[in-house]
């Protein structure tokens, strides 16, 4: 299965939780003090939003899969696409670790290509990624 994902920086989190959760018509899946994840079914998306001084806007885009075969597969689309990934196994952030593919499409925009293996406590942060923007933990390269 894949599920898109979409994570947008916010300035006011709980503003942006009631907003949503009225939108998607549930509350969050998960919700933290610095970040929420919405994981619907109809659309099928993993939306989520964090307040942790990024610019406020789309922050990244990107596709969730469920094994390490669709996440192999999917890098190969991105070898097709003729765009630099960069890859990220057991990478710590948005409070799971999952093993991942960064790429930056033609108008800068950074997608993730990740499969997650656990929850954890904390936010967690990524290392650098190939991209002209911020990652979702504030890393820039």
């Amino acid at each position: 299965m894949k599920r898109f994902h979409v994570h947008i920086a916010v300035d006011n989190l709980q503003d942006n939780i009631r907003f949503y959760s009225a939108l998607f018509g549930v509350k969050p899946t998960a919700s933290k003090s610095d970040y929420a994840k919405w994981m619907l079914n109809d659309p099928l998306i993993n939306f989520s939003i964090s307040s942790r001084g990024a610019k406020p806007g789309l922050d990244h885009v990107g596709i969730q899969v469920d094994s390490e075969e669709t996440l192999d597969e999917m890098n190969r689309c991105l070898a097709k696409a003729d765009l630099p990934a960069a890859v990220q196994k057991n990478a710590q952030c948005c409070y799971a670790t999952s093993n991942k593919y960064w790429t930056v499409d033609p108008q800068g925009i950074a997608w993730e290509v990740f499969h997650s293996l656990t929850t954890i406590p904390i936010f967690g942060q990524d290392t650098a990624i190939p991209v002209k923007t911020e990652s979702c933990c504030g890393v820039e390269s």
